[in-house]
């Protein structure tokens, strides 16, 4: 049984929350699943809008999947998050991803 196949079976019992969404969200994106893995990560920004692991997560898979306008909100929100919470290094990560971003579509910061 693979990673998934545990997170899902938790997921099906009743243990909905943040942290397996956003669990669920990674290992999905390992797999090579972006549109799986962007609906659990938006389950766990919306559980938890101050999830800062989340909010970068979603916002790189967003990324990938050629959604940059979600992108770079999620990664707006999720800087602005990061920086409230102290969490300096979240932050500068999505900050450089952010200007990537903006720097593919030709929009600036």
């Amino acid at each position: 049984m693979s990673i998934i196949d545990n997170l899902e079976k938790m997921l099906e019992a009743g243990g909905d929350n943040a942290l397996l969404r956003y669990s669920l969200g990674i290992e999905y994106q390992r797999e090579g699943k972006p549109e799986a893995a962007a609906a659990h990560l938006a389950a766990a920004v919306e559980q938890d809008a101050e999830y800062s692991a989340a909010w970068k997560a979603y916002g790189k898979v967003l990324g990938e999947l050629g959604r940059d306008e979600e992108a770079t909100q999620a990664f707006r929100t999720g800087i602005e998050v990061a920086e409230l919470n102290g969490d300096i290094q979240a932050a500068k990560e999505m900050k450089v991803f952010l200007k990537r971003i903006l720097k593919k579509s030709g929009k600036s910061a």
